[in-house]
C-alpha cells in the first residue's frame, strides 16, 4: 500500500515537472543561463557577426562604397575562380596535402596511445608523454626555420645523403618532397598531442577486463582488439568525421612560409592563394569568393562523412 503511494506520489511529481512550461523553467534556473549569457554573446559577436561580410563574394566591393553601396554581380568572382587556369592545381594541391595529411596523420595518435598504455611505470610514461607533447608547443615559424636549416643543402641530412651519392637533394625547393616534407613534420609536431585523448579513454577502462582476458589466454594484441579498440571507436569516430569536414581549412601559415619559387606547383594550396589575392593584392570580394566556396566545400564533406560513418558504426556519428 505504502509503496503504491510512493509511487503515485512520485508519477505525480514526475507529471508536474513534465507539464512544466519553458518559461516556468527559464525562470526556475535563470542563473544558470546568466553564466551561459557571456559566452554566447562572445559567439554572437565574434562567429556570426562577421558573417555578414561574406556578402562582399557576391559583390564588386570597394572600401570606399562599402558592403552596403558596392554593385551587385552574383556568382562573377565564383566563376572566375572555377574557370581560372590555377583552378585545378590549386584545389587539387589542398584536396591532396589535406587528404594524404589525414591517411597518414590519424592513425599515429592512437598507436601513441595504445602504446603508452602499455607502459605500467608511472615515471617512465610521464617522461615519454612529455616527450612526445612538446613539439606540439614549438612555434610554426621555429619548426619551419629547423626544416631549411636541417633540410638545407649544407645540412646535417644532406651531409650524410652527399656523404653517400656524391650530390646533395635540395629538398625545400623541389616540388615532390613538399607534401611529405609538410605532413611529416605535421605528424611530428601534433601526434603526440592528439593523443591526449585516446589516452584519457583508455584510463577509464578497467583493468579487470585485461586481467580476465589474460586469465582466458588473450595475447597482448588480442587483449587490444577486444577492449581497447572498442572502447576508443566512439572518439575515433568524432575526431575523423571533424578531421574530414575540416579537410579543405589547412592553415596557410606553414604552407606559406614552405614556399619558395620552385615548390609553388605543389605548395600553392587556397588558404595562400586568398591570402595573396586578399591581403597582397587587395582584391577582397574575389578572396572572399574563394574563401567561401571552400567552407563550403568543408560543410559537405562533412555532412557526408558524418553520414557514411554512422551507417558503418551502428547509428554513432557526430550528430
Amino acid at each position: 500500500m505504502q509503496n503504491s503511494i510512493k509511487s503515485a506520489k512520485g508519477s505525480s511529481v514526475l507529471g508536474n515537472h513534465s507539464r512544466q512550461s519553458p518559461l516556468e523553467y527559464l525562470k526556475k534556473h535563470y542563473f544558470l543561463y546568466l553564466l551561459l549569457t557571456p559566452a554566447l554573446l562572445l559567439t554572437l559577436i565574434f562567429k556570426y557577426g562577421p558573417m555578414y561580410g561574406a556578402v562582399i563574394a557576391f559583390k564588386d566591393f570597394s572600401p570606399i562604397k562599402g558592403i552596403i553601396g558596392s554593385e551587385w554581380v552574383g556568382f562573377k568572382h565564383f566563376d572566375k575562380f572555377l574557370s581560372s587556369p590555377n583552378f585545378e592545381l590549386i584545389f587539387m594541391n589542398t584536396l591532396k596535402l589535406s587528404l594524404f595529411g589525414l591517411i597518414l596523420g590519424f592513425p599515429v595518435p592512437i598507436l601513441l596511445a595504445l602504446m603508452l598504455n602499455q607502459v605500467r611505470r608511472a615515471g617512465m610514461k610521464k617522461n615519454i608523454q612529455l616527450f612526445l607533447y612538446a613539439p606540439n608547443f614549438i612555434s610554426v615559424v621555429v619548426v619551419v626555420g629547423m626544416l631549411f636549416i636541417f633540410l638545407s643543402p649544407t645540412g646535417p641530412i644532406n651531409q650524410l645523403f652527399t656523404s653517400i651519392t656524391g650530390e646533395p637533394i635540395m629538398f625545400m625547393s623541389r616540388p615532390e618532397y613538399f607534401r611529405w616534407i609538410y605532413i611529416l613534420s605535421d605528424i611530428w609536431t601534433g601526434a603526440g598531442w592528439a593523443s591526449i585523448i585516446y589516452v584519457a579513454a583508455l584510463a577509464n577502462v578497467d583493468p579487470e577486463l585485461h586481467n580476465a582476458a589474460s586469465l582466458d589466454g588473450a595475447n597482448l594484441f588480442q587483449r587490444i582488439r577486444h577492449i581497447d579498440i572498442p572502447t576508443l571507436r566512439p572518439i575515433m569516430a568524432i575526431v575523423f568525421i571533424l578531421a574530414a569536414g575540416g579537410i579543405m581549412s589547412i592553415g596557410f601559415e606553414k604552407a606559406y612560409l614552405m614556399q619558395t619559387s620552385m615548390n609553388l606547383p605543389t605548395s600553392e594550396i587556397i588558404p595562400t592563394y586568398v591570402y595573396k589575392i586578399g591581403l597582397q593584392s587587395g582584391d577582397y570580394a574575389y578572396s572572399a569568393a574563394v574563401g567561401l566556396f571552400n567552407a563550403v566545400i568543408n560543410v559537405i564533406l562533412l555532412v557526408t562523412v558524418n553520414f557514411i560513418v554512422k551507417k558503418l558504426n551502428e547509428g554513432e556519428g557526430l550528430y
